[in-house]
């Protein structure tokens, strides 16, 4: 288990400027946590590099991309795109001639998804064709990095992947009734986790979330060591979720949200920002505060955990800036409906002896509880049934705040080298947002 760290002050070091080169691996999808770190390389003037996961054709091969995609990828980084492609995970890759798993798994049925077996050495040699045609991918593309880093220059790599479930058709039910569901259509996670299905998902989301760091690291390995020689210093960041501190009667509490498939993963990601942290090398892991996102909104509940947000920003001197923050959330609610019975809702959740019973930080990830998903899921739907527009939420106003203030706090951090996992909780979330506005 990691040691908790919780970053407690906010990092000014200004390592990166002009001439300096930053590293998205990744791609931009949408908004999300990486458009905070390229903006603040943007204001550092810092040259902007990227990848892309490439595309797959209508048989399933990847392959790089088009003119006019490669151009499009471009203008919403903001940078150079290197074009070759780097999907990562193996759900789609085979030795020559092999089933891949996804379509080993073409025939998995919500009826019968328990019990169907896979081929465990067969898998194993789809991974291993899976990394290796990534890590030779990751070789390339750094090769065609490296002739862009100039002599002297410091680099920012900033991984950003995440993700690994296998597109097969009764994934999207079965996740329906593990993340939604309760009631009569509650679905245990451990069900999932128990299952051929469930443990090829963890494999998958190793290979995508975690494992991909430490390929990049030894991919950039030529880039380090030149750069590192002529006096510049590199540096490498990546997402890691792991509960976040919300205030909670008061206090800042460790909470998180139950279930999180992807815990597994993400503990897997900070040991390989620990181990190469014990290499000399400077890696760190910013578990982020849970906001909504496109991938996220799958997990209803998941943003129950934004709303203390509002009572940090005033606990840490807001002043009339936080006053703004209360306004425009209550502006976005339905009439007669006043956001303190949000926030008094919000509190009742987590003082719920079933939200008590997942604050274990040893036991992390938990499964899900038809107790915990009726209490956490109704709370969601009542809040969510309180705002004039389903379309307009308070948690989306509040994520946007959360990205915009991890920018910083992991830009300045990962500069200021202080340990390989570092939480972003909402008292250092509020702080440098008061900060920048006040």
């Amino acid at each position: 288990m990691t040691e908790y760290k919780a970053l407690r002050h906010i990092p000014h070091a200004n390592l990166f400027r002009q001439g300096d080169v930053f590293v998205l691996f990744g791609e931009l999808f949408g908004r999300g946590y990486a458009n905070g770190l390229v903006d603040q390389a943007r204001a550092a003037g810092m040259t902007i590099l990227g990848i892309t996961v490439g595309r797959r054709d209508e048989g399933g091969a990847l392959r790089a991309l088009t003119t006019e995609e490669h151009a499009e990828a471009e203008g919403k980084l903001g940078g150079k795109i290197i074009n070759v492609p780097l999907m990562a995970g193996f759900d789609m890759d085979a030795p020559e001639g092999e089933q891949n798993p996804t379509e080993m798994l073409a025939g998995v049925t919500l009826k019968g998804w328990q019990e169907d077996k896979l081929d465990w050495d067969k898998i194993e040699a789809c991974r291993l064709a899976g990394v290796r045609r990534f890590s030779a991918a990751a070789q390339q593309a750094m090769a065609e990095i490296d002739k862009l880093v100039p002599d002297g220059a410091n680099v920012f790599f900033a991984h950003t992947m995440a993700g690994g479930i296998p597109k097969i058709k009764a994934f999207l039910a079965i996740a329906n009734r593990i993340y939604k569901g309760r009631g009569e259509r509650f679905m245990s996670s451990r069900a999932l986790l128990d299952s051929d299905l469930g443990k090829l998902i963890l494999m998958n989301f190793d290979e995508v979330t975690a494992n991909t760091l430490k390929y990049l690291i030894d991919a950039s390995s030529a880039i380090r060591e030149r750069v590192t020689a002529q006096g510049g210093q590199v540096r490498y960041t990546a997402y890691g979720y792991h509960g976040t501190e919300v205030l909670i009667g008061g206090e800042y509490t460790w909470q998180t949200y139950t279930n999180y498939t992807q815990g597994y993963a993400k503990m897997r990601l900070e040991s390989i920002a620990e181990a190469a942290w014990r290499q000399g090398i400077a890696a760190t892991v910013f578990n982020c505060p849970e906001i909504r996102t496109n991938s996220s909104d799958i997990f209803v509940g998941v943003e129950l955990s934004l709303f203390p947000l509002l009572a940090a920003l005033k606990k840490e001197n807001g002043g009339a800036w936080a006053q703004q923050q209360w306004d425009a959330c209550q502006a976005l609610l339905g009439e007669g409906v006043s956001l303190q019975s949000i926030l008094d809702k919000l509190e009742a959740y987590l003082q719920t002896d079933t939200s008590k019973g997942f604050r274990d930080f040893e036991a992390w990830p938990m499964d899900n509880t038809p107790a915990l998903a009726d209490v956490m899921i109704g709370t969601s739907d009542e809040i969510t049934s309180l705002h004039l527009d389903r379309k307009a939420l308070i948690t989306d106003h509040l994520s946007a705040l959360v990205l915009e203030s991890a920018g910083p706090l992991m830009f300045h951090g990962a500069a200021e080298k202080i340990a390989p996992v570092l939480w972003l909780n909402h008292d250092i979330i509020a702080r440098q947002l008061n900060e920048l506005h006040n």
